[in-house]
């Protein structure tokens, strides 16, 4: 029997900045941070809410909303894979970068509108 692999990823979260849109060739790639949250009890009982975040990178295609409707503070569902690069930093350090490739991208709300048009992360 053969072993099949999964990398796979399911998120619903807030775009937590802008993204940052670059052009690739004759494609565009998005990067951007969503945040994701999960409640759970402490053992005092107090009810409490950590936030993760995930650094995301997004390629146009059929299945990925328009990189330009992804926004600072949209709730976003995308499905994709879980990519690390290592590399070397100008300092001469050796970093990893821990990344959401989206495969899939819904912006399923636009953000909130403030006076002066931002959502505060």
């Amino acid at each position: 029997m053969k072993t099949e692999y999964l990398n796979r990823v399911e998120l619903r979260g807030i775009v937590g900045h802008e993204p940052k849109i670059f052009s690739v060739g004759d494609s565009k790639l998005a990067r951007f941070s969503v945040a994701t949250n999960e409640s759970y009890r402490a053992r005092n009982g107090e009810l409490r809410e950590e936030v993760t975040w995930h650094n995301v990178s997004a390629w146009d295609n059929r299945k990925v909303a328009p990189l330009e409707t992804i926004r600072k503070g949209c709730f976003v569902y995308l499905v994709g894979r879980i990519r690390t690069t290592r590399y070397t930093a100008s300092d001469g350090s050796e970093r990893t970068l821990v990344e959401i490739v989206a495969g899939e991208l819904e912006v399923v709300t636009e953000p909130p509108q403030s006076q002066t048009g931002s959502v505060d992360s």
